[in-house]
């Protein structure tokens, strides 16, 4: 259960200048003088975990773009569920389509507790205009976000579902900087590879079985890569 996006809780204005994830972010082109001269606020917001930053089909005034930590961006579909559609990690952007001046079109909620710059829509309007390096990283972002669907499509919707899970776990082993990694619910899980929670938790417990993962503590996991990899492969 998500809770309220009043949750979230501000951390001040930031200071794109001083960031230290400047380079992975989407201004990093940008010299310190033209990051000094951007006039409008951009706010640092911490956003706890099971938090819900935005929601799908609100107005869309502002981008996000993840200091630390994981968001994911889900759909309620007709019968009631949801899908997972991405996962957000440090650098990425989501809320692009405030660009196009359409509504948010998932719903972010924090899977980690995680840091997020909050970026007016106008600041990046201005600056994909008198810019050169904020426009060519617009597009590199529109271009990561189409590869990103295409490996959602690709590896995590076809196939067996010992496969799909595969390949979760693998994509999530390479979660921060950390040894551990991330270890979702069954039920995000299964939003993620389009199957039941059941099936989720099933494919877990024999993956378990097999020493494929060993779980340490509620939200880490040791994985065998090399397991993995054959299973992704089927």
């Amino acid at each position: 259960m998500t809770t309220n996006c009043t949750n979230v809780e501000w951390l001040g204005r930031a200071k794109c200048s001083t960031c230290e994830v400047r380079n992975f972010v989407l201004f990093s082109g940008l010299s310190v003088r033209e990051l000094d001269a951007i006039l409008q606020p951009i706010d640092n917001l911490r956003v706890p975990q099971n938090t819900t930053l935005y929601e799908q089909g609100t107005d869309a005034p502002s981008l996000y773009t993840v200091r630390s930590g994981l968001l994911k961006l889900k759909v309620d579909m007709p019968n009631g569920g949801q899908r997972i559609v991405r996962l957000l990690r440090q650098g990425d952007v989501g809320g692009m389509e405030t660009l196009v001046g359409e509504p948010y079109h998932h719903t972010a909620v924090a899977l980690l507790d995680t840091d997020v710059c909050r970026i007016p829509r106008e600041v990046v309007l201005l600056l994909d205009k008198t810019s050169p390096s904020v426009h060519g990283a617009l597009l590199q972002r529109w271009q990561h976000l189409i590869d990103q669907a295409d490996h959602f499509i690709v590896a995590l919707s076809t196939g067996p579902a010992e496969a799909r899970m595969a390949r979760l776990l693998l994509t999530l082993g390479c979660h921060g900087s950390h040894p551990e990694s991330l270890f979702p619910s069954r039920e995000d899980m299964g939003a993620l590879l389009g199957i039941t929670t059941e099936t989720a938790s099933r494919v877990i417990a024999e993956f378990k079985r097999r020493g494929l993962i060993q779980i340490e503590k509620r939200e880490c996991v040791d994985y065998d890569q090399t397991g993995l990899a054959r299973l992704a492969e089927s």
